[in-house]
Parts: structure tokens; sequence; C-alpha cells
């Protein structure tokens, strides 16, 4: 069972997996030289400790030590309890869910794991984002794709908007990245899938036809400003586009994302 520790000092060193959430380059150093990542509001939270991540604490307001309490008594981890007012101090913002923990990161898998049984993976390039990462693995998770794997540059997943923003995703849906940008997509094709990229490319093609009979597809979507790069278009098997009407060339990488896969898994 988690042990309860009040604290009402926002300077107490067991708070240092929780300070300055909102700023995204500190946490990304802290993060990866500890080891951890934060699950932020009850939900979120009770799904990552199912997920199997194992807990270094808890941080919670008093009212959300009930809605919780089920997964404390399973979890040999300090929960830390403040005020409100103090979680907001700590954090650098208003902690209106209550909830928030620190759990630890797993090694990721090789790529070959990740796409065993595989039939519908999403393969993203240069996503920045958190917000959309997370909207697109949501969607995923959500359309019945069953793996994502992402260039070097994406953003992070387990970043705590990533997170939130996804629903808890991530916890679910099986990832990792690639360690070969290059040739990613022509590895991916040797295995046996059909890639296929989102672009405004000349020969692109309404993504219900690009999809439509097969059986292994990776849906291939390029980063918020440029798209996908010249060799991702130009290694990737079929080019395939979402038609707009007249005066709009394209949607938001998330909600594409969304549309994409809502066909790509009913091809």
């Amino acid at each position: 069972m988690a042990e309860l520790v009040d604290i009402t000092d926002g300077d107490d060193p067991r708070l240092a997996d929780y300070r300055d959430l909102r700023d995204v380059q500190l946490r990304k150093n802290l993060e990866a030289e500890h080891g951890l990542f934060i699950a932020e509001g009850e939900k979120v939270v009770r799904r990552a400790v199912e997920g199997g991540f194992p807990v270094r604490s808890f941080l919670m307001a008093p009212r959300w030590l009930d809605g919780l309490a089920d997964v404390l008594a399973t979890t040999r981890a300090p929960c830390y309890v403040v005020p409100e007012a103090l979680a907001e101090e700590v954090t650098g913002f208003h902690v209106h869910r209550g909830a928030l923990a620190s759990l630890v990161r797993r090694p990721l898998p090789p790529v070959a794991e990740v796409l065993a049984g595989a039939r519908s993976v999403l393969v993203l390039e240069d996503i920045v984002d958190h917000t959309n990462v997370g909207a697109i693995f949501r969607s995923g998770a959500a359309l019945g794709f069953d793996a994502a794997l992402l260039a070097p540059r994406c953003a992070d997943p387990l970043y705590r908007r990533s997170i939130k923003v996804g629903m808890g995703a991530v916890f679910s849906l099986p990832w990792t990245r690639l360690p070969d940008w290059r040739d990613a997509l022509t590895d991916l094709s040797a295995a046996g899938f059909t890639t296929v990229a989102l672009t405004l490319a000349d020969d692109a093609v309404p993504v219900e036809e690009a999809v439509a009979g097969l059986d292994k597809v990776a849906l291939v979507l390029g980063s918020e400003g440029h798209g996908l790069s010249q060799r991702w278009e130009e290694t990737a098997d079929r080019r395939a586009i979402i038609p707009m009407a007249a005066g709009i060339d394209s949607l938001n990488v998330a909600a594409a994302s969304a549309v994409a896969c809502y066909i790509t898994a009913r091809r």
C-alpha cells in the first residue's frame, strides 16, 4: 500500500520530480536523466499503473485520495499529499485534475517486436508538437491500429502533455523509435507492409483508393510545417491525399490522422 506523506513546504526535495512541469526543455533533460515521466489526472494515472509502469511516487490534493484509493492500495510508493495551492506552486500550473504520478520509463522495444503480428501501423516523421503526437496516438488506438513507429526527432509520447491529450493511449498502443530514419520505409516494405504516405504530391490518390485491398499497411505522417521529407515521400510505396473542398489544401496532422486511420481501419 502507498505511504501517505503530508508535505507543506514547496522546497521539499521529495517533490523534485514534479517541479516546473510546463518548462519543456527542463523537463526533457530532467526526465531523460532520471528515466521518469509524469502522468496527470485520475484516468491517466490509473491507465499508467495498469499498463505496468513502476511508480516512483504520487502527488495528490486530499480530495483525490478517495478516487484513486484502489490504485494506492496496490502500489508500494510514497503518495505526497499537498494543498492544491502548493501543487500549483511546485508544478507551475493549476492541477485541476488533482492527481499526478511519477513513473519509471521502460526501455523501448526493438522495431521487430513492435511489428510482430501487426497489420496497421502509424509511422511519424518529425512531428514535434506534443499535443499532436498525443492526439495521433489516441486516434490510432481508438481506431484499431496495432503499433506506432517514431522517427528520432518526433516529440516524446511520454511527455505529460502528450499523455494527457492522448488519454493514456501511449500505454496501450505498442510503439518505439526508428533507429534508421533514412531507410525506415524501405525496411517496412521489406517486412511486408505497404507504406502509404499522406502528402500533397502530384501523384497522390484519395486515401480510400490507396489503402483498398491491402493486408498490412503503414500509414506515414509528416511534420506540422513542411510535411514529409523528400526521402520518405519518394520511398513510400504509395502516396495518398484526403480530398479537400476548394480553397483548403490540408488538415492539421492530428485531424488528418483521425480521418486516415478511420478509412484505413475499414479498408
